[in-house]
């Protein structure tokens, strides 16, 4: 059934002064010389409020809009980083008042504290560990299971489930397993293989590894990296998923085996992804501190100790807030001194 339409409800077309004028005087029913008068009546007539207006619409309203959320970021963000770095050039100890004293906490930090330094240090052993082993382990797995067509959901599933698992459960399980009296290691050396291996003087697994000055921050690295290192196999394999399946056949005709396809297909393949996720686990590895402090907090004698637990003491412990908040100072100009490079390279014409 086809509706009646009211004509008269139909808007007239839009005619610009200007215009209307104009025909007027073609018409002959308007003098030339009253028409530049009417025309600006006719303008007075057809104001558009400021709010309307195409420029502020354009211009205007869309500051408007993200001004709530730009006031809470500045509020929740650029406020303490502000007062950050004014706090990093007093001695404030957290209460009363705050004594400017220049940049004598970066000097002390650069040239005196050893602690400074040690916990520098293994945030940089903590960062080769991050930058190298869970991306040559995801790298593998994802290869292997981007081939895979039946199943593939069962299997990323299961990979999965350490990562979503909280850091205070995942710590829990591994703090018990690495236990030199009730852990893994010492339920080894009790049985008949530990004692044989034991006898013929073999190392064996029941010894306190948390506990080793040697082990001990390696060992939180083993354990921060049974977590996460699912987390790249998940962007990796949607990475590789991208890729033309063209290029694989094309390598398969010119006879490649696994490890060609893998280094000249797969890998520019997902170059992108690879060298973003670089960048963020570089900066991830300066940003450190749950598993660390969860496990050891920075024992046995500061053997682990990373720039995290070093300000989170520094700030609650000792009640050095200045000092503390020139050592975040340090950490920010690492996260972006890596970005800078990253940028550098890009401008520099290299394809990352």
């Amino acid at each position: 059934m086809v509706e009646k339409i009211d004509v008269e409800a139909v808007p007239e077309k839009v005619v610009e002064p200007q215009e209307k004028v104009q025909e007027e005087i073609g018409a002959g029913s308007l003098d030339a010389e009253a028409a530049p008068v009417k025309v600006q009546k006719a303008k007075q007539k057809a104001y558009v409020p400021w709010y309307k207006k195409p420029w502020f619409r354009r211009k205007i309203l869309p500051w408007l809009f993200i001004l709530p959320i730009t006031i809470l970021y500045a509020m929740v963000v650029i406020g303490p980083a502000l007062s950050a770095i004014g706090y990093s050039l007093t001695d404030w100890s957290g209460i009363g008042d705050a004594n400017f004293i220049g940049l004598e906490n970066f000097r002390k930090l650069i040239f005196e504290d050893a602690n400074y330094r040690k916990a520098f240090t293994n945030n940089i052993i903590w960062m080769a560990f991050f930058l190298t082993v869970p991306f040559v382990l995801s790298l593998i797995v994802a290869s292997l299971l981007a081939g895979i067509k039946r199943g593939a959901m069962v299997f990323r599933t299961a990979l999965f489930v350490p990562y979503i698992l909280p850091s205070v459960i995942v710590i829990s399980i591994w703090s018990n397993l690495l236990s030199p009296r009730t852990g893994l290691g010492a339920q080894f050396a009790k049985s008949g293989i530990g004692q044989w291996a034991e006898a013929m003087g073999m190392p064996t697994l029941n010894r306190a590894f948390l506990g080793n000055p040697d082990t001990a921050l390696l060992s939180i690295a083993f354990v921060d990296n049974w977590h996460f290192w699912v987390f790249l196999v998940v962007l990796f394999l949607a990475a590789m998923q991208g890729i033309s399946p063209a290029l694989y056949d094309a390598a398969k005709v010119d006879g490649a085996n696994w490890w060609q396809e893998f280094y000249h297909v797969t890998l520019p393949g997902i170059r992108p992804t690879l060298v973003f996720m670089l960048m963020m686990v570089a900066i991830w590895s300066f940003l450190v501190f749950d598993y660390v402090w969860l496990l050891t907090q920075g024992g046995p004698a500061g053997a682990s100790e990373v720039l995290g637990t070093f300000l989170y003491k520094e700030a609650f412990n000792r009640f050095e807030a200045g000092y503390a908040s020139a050592v975040g100072l340090t950490i920010s100009f690492f996260a972006m001194l890596i970005m800078g490079i990253v940028i550098w390279l890009r401008r520099r014409g290299v394809e990352i």
